[in-house]
């Protein structure tokens, strides 16, 4: 079996710390045969949130108000059980976590900023606008013999 694929990057230079990860294994559901009355498939993986000291004070924040209602206890659990293989689950439940880290510490986005529109564009709308509307216009039909 090979072992986990280093430590997960989150963005930049952080990324989970091993040591906090929770994981938990049950029998999963759906699909396997007789083999998935046997093994423990399905993972659950938990982490601390409120308690970590792996994230930048700012990104704690800004995931513990974005994921509020996922958490429970300050701590953010994944599941996955897509695969029959324990450890397939263990990769997806981590990049799972990872990538719902990396949006919730994602920094807000820029605010747009209004930009004029050139008169002369401006212009030409109006001018099309009118032109339209006369050609419709045209095509009541009225006034012929």
């Amino acid at each position: 079996m090979e072992h986990m694929s280093g430590p997960y990057v989150i963005r930049g230079s952080v990324s989970l710390p091993e040591a906090e990860l929770m994981w938990r294994f049950s029998r999963s559901s759906g699909p396997g045969g007789q083999h998935v009355n046997t093994s423990d498939s399905q993972v659950e993986l938990r982490f601390d949130l409120a308690n970590t000291d792996a994230l930048p004070d700012v990104w704690k924040e800004r995931a513990l108000e974005r994921l509020a209602n996922r958490l429970v206890g300050g701590v953010v659990s994944v599941r996955a059980s897509e695969h029959r293989s324990q450890w397939r689950n263990r990769e997806m439940a981590l990049v799972r976590l990872a990538s719902l880290l990396a949006e919730a510490t994602a920094p807000p986005p820029r605010p747009r900023r209004a930009t004029k529109i050139p008169r002369g564009i401006n212009e030409r709308r109006l001018r099309n606008k009118k032109q339209r509307s006369e050609t419709k216009r045209g095509r009541s039909g009225q006034g012929w013999g």
